[in-house]
């Protein structure tokens, strides 16, 4: 049956999501379903906020990070009196596409130690006028500056203008894995002031990159790795090589060529990474 994915009947399979290039909500079902394996272990026991578009992409979406009343095919997670999920395999994954998911964002720490947080995540976000060439640069002196920490870390597209750049590192407790995150921004802002900033109004960034380091604290959430991006034609934030950096624009890959980019794991060794704070 056309409507029925991984064992989730579709309402509406054929509405349009995208509205740019005609992406309906069946593809969006079905991109979830073939990447259900490489988007699972980076959900896994990680507490959600997923961005829903009832009526598509080009209309009012919304950030939802509580379960209602329809608590269906979802984990349900507990903090104090506050209710909040997660999704643990495909059929779960696929449900919340035919809810109107089109984006999921995650917590830096998973259930139930969610005071323990075991990610740190860089969004390198550029002005609208600063060249391709100078973000790759940046992107590549913040790898070098964390390496100078004996740190690895992993790069991704972020679907929109940037790259993010992820380091699994296990911290005491939320308020170092902010303060190591901030301290690393401000040194780059810095060693090079006409290529970063830590600046979070867009009105004085001015040419440069914003070193957004805000995403690593309670509650706060980053993009995961394969999740579609509520953007125009349907792009995606997916793992890429450090290699490819000079290859691969931020918003290349989408749900119409992703098929390309998943041959190989670029992130193979990112679960079996052993990092942590001194």
């Amino acid at each position: 049956m056309k409507n029925l994915i991984a064992g989730i009947e579709l309402s509406n399979p054929q509405k349009i999501v995208y509205d740019s290039n005609k992406i309906t909500k069946y593809q969006v079902a079905k991109y979830y379903e073939d990447v259900s394996e490489l988007i699972k272990p980076y959900l896994n026991k990680r507490l959600l906020s997923v961005i829903r578009c009832h009526s598509g992409v080009g209309d009012a979406c919304f950030f939802k990070k509580h379960p209602t009343t329809d608590a269906q095919n979802i984990q349900i997670f507990m903090d104090g009196k506050e209710e909040y999920f997660y999704v643990k395999n495909k059929k779960q994954i696929v449900y919340q596409a035919q809810m109107g998911t089109i984006e999921f964002h995650i917590w830096g720490s998973k259930v139930p130690n969610i005071d323990s947080p075991d990610l740190v995540v860089f969004d390198l976000d550029p002005d609208t006028n600063l060249p391709l060439l100078k973000l790759r640069k940046g992107v590549l002196l913040l790898k070098e500056v964390l390496e100078q920490l004996n740190l690895k870390s992993f790069l991704k597209t972020s679907g929109g203008k940037g790259y993010h750049i992820v380091v699994p590192i296990k911290c005491k407790n939320w308020n170092d894995c902010n303060q190591f995150a901030k301290r690393v921004a401000e040194l780059l802002q810095n060693r090079y002031p006409k290529l970063f900033t830590t600046n979070i109004r867009k009105v004085e960034r001015g040419g440069k990159i914003f070193v957004d380091y805000l995403r690593n604290s309670r509650g706060a959430t980053c993009v995961c790795p394969y999740s579609l991006r509520a953007r125009e034609n349907a792009t995606i934030s997916l793992p890429i090589a450090w290699d490819d950096i000079n290859k691969i624009k931020p918003n290349q890959i989408t749900i119409k060529n992703y098929k390309k980019y998943i041959g190989t794991n670029p992130w193979q060794d990112f679960f079996k990474i052993r990092q942590s704070l001194k």
